[in-house]
């Protein structure tokens, strides 16, 4: 009898009223061969109806006291992945930027013991939203410097739709920034010998809400990011 591979889909959210609901909803549809899914909202101290959302459509989920930023919930959800022995640790956007459907395109490298870290990467082959101009050339400044740092490049070092097997779950579990954590985290896997790998997957724009990232927060962004990526 084959071993069943228990695989957490971490979600965290902020006022994502507006689309948490679907997605769990289209996560109870996903079936994997020989695999459990169980997915796991965080809510980040949610100042609308996005806890009320999450318990109509699921009863496993954590509920922050305080406002964690996004580094913190994808991290309370891999520590509880720790603690429950899931064997893969999926990170998806809560606000419906991630398509369910592109779930088994994040696992299968890592089931296929391929990789440690599957990134979903929106630049491989192009299809699907884009992103911004602007967006898409500060991506490109900050894959530059993840490549002169450890020699690797990482086209969507951004993306926040990324697999974990237990390997990698452990090292973040033990180390993972708290604001904008997407691409130090990267260069972060890949200095302590943790293999990651991008695959092309396709994805949304956002549902609803509003981004954490604009205006001059963007400017904020690009200079923590980057030295953050220096300095790690």
């Amino acid at each position: 009898m084959e071993k069943t591979t228990k695989i957490l889909i971490i979600l965290p959210c902020f006022n994502e009223e507006q689309s948490i609901g679907n997605i769990l909803g289209q996560l109870k549809t996903i079936n994997v061969k020989d695999c459990e899914l169980i997915a796991l909202p965080v809510n980040d101290a949610s100042t609308d109806n996005t806890l009320a959302e999450i318990k109509k459509q699921s009863t496993t989920y954590l509920d922050l006291p305080k406002n964690l930023g996004i580094g913190g919930a994808v991290q309370s959800g891999l520590k509880y992945a720790q603690e429950n022995n899931f064997d893969i640790a999926v990170q998806m956007d809560g606000d419906g930027q991630h398509p369910p459907l592109e779930l088994v395109k994040i696992i299968t490298p890592i089931l296929n013991n391929e990789t440690d870290v599957c990134i979903g990467s929106r630049f491989i082959d192009k299809e699907g939203f884009q992103s911004s101009f602007l967006r898409r050339v500060g991506i490109t400044f900050l894959s530059g410097l993840i490549k002169l740092r450890c020699g690797q490049t990482v086209l969507d070092c951004t993306s926040g739709y990324r697999a974990f097997n237990k390997k990698a779950i452990e090292a973040c579990v033990k180390y993972y920034p708290k604001k904008y954590p997407e691409p130090e985290s990267a260069l972060y896997l890949i200095k302590k010998g943790i293999r990651v790998k991008e695959i092309p997957v396709i994805m949304d724009a956002r549902d609803g809400g509003t981004s954490s990232i604009s205006g001059f927060r963007s400017i904020y962004y690009m200079l923590k990011v980057s030295l953050a990526i220096l300095r790690t």
